[in-house]
């Protein structure tokens, strides 16, 4: 918190705030849930990215003290998302459902990866799911990268992710074009 407030004048300038990222912050809710409290006592403008692999009561109890959360959705398709992932996606689905309900300040970001989620059925299903949801303010592209093989080779461990490339920029911009089909406010990057 120390940290936190040392930068105040550099969000009242900016508008910005703190960010709680991870991996997932609400691994260690209890601490996350200490700071965001007292962040809101000192007037902080709180952000939370999470994929929301969590606990929905946990993500609930945080809402008070959010402003904005940064939710990572990657696939609709529960087997796909285990193929990719390695867990279901049920629990993703249902507190992005239920954050819906309670907080209108809600990004949605889609990891868009090359072969894994940019045929057209990931993309309507993402797009009708989204739109349904009626209070998410946004949707952000986030096209892949391969920034992270690097830090995969340094700690000497495999990337499933190796031979992947970014998809190219016309790519990007037509599943924009089919999101924003859906009524959804769409931005290419985040």
């Amino acid at each position: 918190m120390e940290m936190a407030l040392r930068d105040t004048i550099f969000y009242d300038e900016s508008s910005g705030g703190v960010t709680f990222s991870g991996g997932e912050p609400f691994m260690q809710h209890a601490f996350l849930q200490s700071l965001l409290k007292r962040c809101r006592d000192a007037r902080i403008h709180t952000a939370v990215e999470t994929c929301g692999f969590v606990e929905t009561e946990i993500l609930l109890n945080a809402v008070p003290f959010v402003d904005l959360f940064l939710y990572d959705l990657k696939l609709m398709d529960d087997t796909y998302h285990k193929q990719f992932t390695g867990v279901s996606n049920k629990v993703i689905i249902e507190n992005l459902k239920r954050l819906a309900e309670v907080n209108g300040n809600t990004i949605v970001r889609f990891p868009l990866i090359p072969g894994v989620n940019d045929q057209e059925n990931c993309i309507s299903r993402l797009g009708e799911f989204v739109s349904s949801l009626g209070n998410v303010r946004e949707i952000h592209i986030l096209p892949y990268h391969a920034f992270g093989v690097e830090k995969y080779e340094r700690l000497a461990l495999s990337s499933k992710m190796r031979d992947k490339k970014p998809p190219p920029a016309e790519n990007v911009a037509e599943i924009a074009g089919k999101l924003q089909n859906y009524g959804l406010k769409v931005k290419i990057g985040g």
